[in-house]
């Protein structure tokens, strides 16, 4: 999705919850990085691995100047031969220290072994958010474990693919300096040259 999709979308949303629930959580997770400098982990479920916001945030945090904001994504099963930036496994978890942050992505149920491994971070001091895609009645564990959490079934028209966009979106753009004297549509211009851009090699 584009910076022009993604102002659309806004747009669109403008005024509503779920736009306003993003920004406040993408607030909470820059906030996080920025406090504790201790870097972000990103993990998925076993079923959902969210590299495609991995890669988002690794831009935003080039184009915010907050280095910590780029994720070290964890992943369930690690294919043989992968780079090493794409070899880091759920043992990783288990090391997690005060001062990291843990962002948790689950489309669906987490699983009982990687709440686990999520409880276990927590209690070594790392702050915990959650992106979650599971209905509100169900499965709420992983919303108990963390310090914040955004769902997104209220809105499953959007997709939480189409979510994970308007939080690294908004991560990146809480801390960067507006162009002063620029039209919007300058600026709008501006950011869609640098959102379009193909994902970095290194994904």
């Amino acid at each position: 999705m584009d910076a022009v999709r993604v102002a659309l979308l806004r747009e669109a949303l403008a005024g509503t919850e779920l736009l306003q629930a993003t920004r406040r959580f993408a607030g909470a997770l820059r906030t996080s990085v920025e406090a504790h400098g201790g870097g972000l982990l990103l993990v998925g479920t076993a079923e959902y691995e969210p590299w495609h916001l991995a890669a988002h945030l690794d831009d935003e945090a080039t184009w915010s100047g907050l280095p910590e904001l780029s994720p070290t994504l964890v992943r369930h099963r690690v294919p043989p031969g992968a780079p090493a930036h794409l070899a880091v496994g759920l043992g990783r978890l288990e090391v997690t220290r005060r001062g990291e942050t843990l962002l948790v992505v689950a489309e669906g149920r987490p699983g009982e072994g990687l709440l686990e491994r999520v409880h276990d971070a927590r209690r070594g001091g790392a702050t915990v958010l959650a992106l979650d895609g599971t209905p509100p009645a169900r499965h709420s564990d992983l919303r108990a474990l963390a310090h914040d959490a955004l769902s997104v079934p209220g809105a499953a028209e959007l997709g939480l693919d189409t979510v994970q966009h308007l939080v690294s979106a908004a991560a990146g753009e809480n801390g960067r300096p507006a162009p002063r004297g620029r039209r919007f549509r300058d600026r709008l211009s501006r950011l869609a040259d640098q959102l379009s851009a193909p994902p970095p090699s290194r994904w």
